[in-house]
């Protein structure tokens, strides 16, 4: 009730600079809050972590892994940062972050703007290690080798990760999709995997909504091939549903309520692909219960969500457990993981 009264405050700010002074409020509020605590029929183990819900907060809210245990503390049972690049840099020109109100959507184009590896993984070695922290990383836009920018990001950050998420998928730097590409995807996986060495932290894969069936196979034959941990279904697409927003023609990611049926068809996709083998999060227009919940039964042990958030306030993700716990007990479900795949 409280963030509906102060959400057209918010709003008249630019998005930008209002995501700025909430993660700043974050580090005010929270400085040692506690972690979510497990949450009974939710809490879940994948990839060998124990997940005291399955509801993450996904990349792109925290990039440089600034509150993370404030995203824990407000009820994610899991928080992702990032994505971060070796060398700082500025990401793409401003304005590149637009509300679309009227869709429940979001555009961004804003370039891994970060501010690096060493700043990142310097603030994250300082915190104690509670609850599960993922982090995502990237390359720099302007690199001329962008797997030996995987591999170092592996190597500074797997001590310091509960799981790495090398993201791939993002629209907005130019030419980084094409690593999806089966050629590229193999010697990437190859570079990550080697960089890991003995620390054995889990790597997960982040893919495109915008993807065809053969490189979901494709995607999903490396994966296993290669012994990825899980797949994260998906990014923001560079699609354009019917949108009524007068943003609707920015260039970027969109994220939010337009994507939830084609994010959700994703990941039926690598679902059938993978046979179930591999862990999958979905991601991608999860805005209620119902749709974190559609996600599991299509096949995904965790979910993530961030725009969302935007429209709904931080209260978001416990009011989706809540929705999880009724859901399995209406459905007859012992836990949340006896619910995966069972669409």
């Amino acid at each position: 009730m409280l963030y509906r009264l102060i959400r057209p405050a918010i709003f008249a700010l630019d998005a930008e600079r209002a995501h700025r002074l909430t993660v700043a409020a974050l580090k005010l509020w929270a400085p040692d809050a506690p972690a979510s605590p497990a949450m009974g029929p939710l809490a879940t183990t994948v990839a060998g972590l124990r997940f005291p819900n399955p509801v993450g907060m996904a990349a792109g809210f925290d990039k440089d892994g600034e509150v993370p245990d404030a995203l824990l503390a407000l009820g994610f049972g899991f928080a992702e940062v990032g994505s971060i690049t070796p060398r700082p840099q500025e990401g793409n020109p401003k304005p590149r972050l637009f509300r679309l109100v009227e869709d429940e959507a979001v555009i961004n184009r804003m370039g891994f703007n970060n501010h690096g590896g060493d700043e990142a993984a310097a603030r994250l070695a300082a915190r104690e290690r509670r609850g599960v922290v993922g982090i995502n990383i990237g390359a720099n836009k302007d690199s001329a080798d962008r797997i030996a920018d995987y591999a170092h990001m592996t190597r500074l950050m797997a001590p310091l990760a509960d799981y790495l998420a090398v993201n791939i998928s993002s629209p907005n730097t130019p030419g980084l999709r094409a690593l999806q590409d089966e050629g590229a995807l193999t010697e990437l996986i190859d570079a990550v995997m080697e960089a890991r060495g003995d620390a054995g932290v889990p790597v997960f894969l982040k893919v495109a909504p915008d993807l065809e069936p053969a490189d979901v196979d494709a995607i999903s034959r490396i994966a296993l091939d290669k012994g990825l941990t899980a797949l994260i279904v998906s990014n923001t697409t560079i699609a354009r549903p019917p949108l009524r927003s007068a943003h609707a023609g920015e260039a970027g990611g969109l994220s939010g309520a337009p994507l939830k049926d084609a994010a959700l068809e994703r990941l039926r996709d690598f679902r059938r692909a993978t046979g179930g083998a591999l862990p999958l999060v979905g991601v991608g227009g999860i805005a209620t219960a119902e749709d974190a919940f559609a996600r599991i039964r299509a096949g995904a042990s965790l979910v993530q969500l961030y725009s969302a958030m935007i429209y709904a306030g931080p209260g978001i993700a416990r009011q989706i457990c809540q929705g999880l716990q009724q859901r399995l007990s209406q459905y007859g479900y012992g836990s949340i993981a006896d619910a995966v795949g069972t669409e």
